[in-house]
């Protein structure tokens, strides 16, 4: 899409399992077309590697452990987390893969505009007693990633905008309403809305345009 061609190394690694013979003359081109923008969602690297002989690689990247690779041909690739601090879905935080990922962006599509269109986390947010929720590691989380957007940008990437995940807490796929990735509490059973302390840190940040501390 970036440059209306296949790399020839993909050609190369995925000639035994296809032969490519589905494209046709012209296809490449007519999906590099010009774009508007280049939108990111971001929230955790995962790591390959081969997969010792005799094994059978299992997915370890969060979403559901003990599945196989789903790419033909990737039958011996393992995945991993990197070490470390995780969030509720289990995965490992790596700001810097972020900033790296729009640097790469920007080199591949020089003069495109890019966002930052998902970023966020999800943690188990238990209220006080007085009903409200403290949530420092999601606000820590944002605040590092979004120290990431900006070095990416001091490093000529063309960011535009970002979008934090998310607004409210919500029905996250095939974990349903048991991980929370909200700004914004969301008691199912009432329907009830209750702001958590990273909402007011990231009104701070709307308002005013800079980046507040994370305390």
């Amino acid at each position: 899409m970036l440059h209306g061609r296949y790399d020839e190394d993909l050609l190369a690694d995925t000639a035994r399992v296809t032969d490519w013979s589905f494209v046709r003359d012209g296809d490449p081109g007519l999906a590099g077309q010009p774009l508007d923008c280049l939108c990111v969602n971001y929230y955790t690297p995962t790591v390959v590697s081969t997969a010792p002989e005799g094994t059978v690689p299992e997915r370890r990247d969060g979403h559901g452990a003990g599945a196989h690779s789903p790419w033909p041909g990737a039958d011996r690739v393992a995945f991993h987390q990197l070490p470390g601090e995780r969030t509720a879905m289990g995965w490992s935080i790596d700001p810097g893969g972020l900033r790296d990922l729009l640097l790469r962006f920007h080199r591949e599509a020089p003069g495109t505009p890019l966002y930052v269109t998902e970023n966020g986390a999800a943690y188990p947010d238990e209220p006080d007693a007085d009903g409200r929720f403290h949530d420092p590691a999601r606000i820590a989380y944002v605040h590092r990633h979004l120290e990431a957007v900006h070095e990416a940008i001091r490093q000529g990437a063309d960011v535009r905008g970002y979008f934090v995940w998310s607004l409210l807490d919500n029905f996250e796929w095939a974990w349903g309403y048991g991980k929370r990735f909200g700004l914004v509490h969301v008691d199912y059973a009432t329907q009830r809305r209750t702001p958590k302390s990273s909402a007011a840190w990231y009104a701070r940040l709307a308002r005013s345009g800079t980046l507040p501390p994370p305390a």
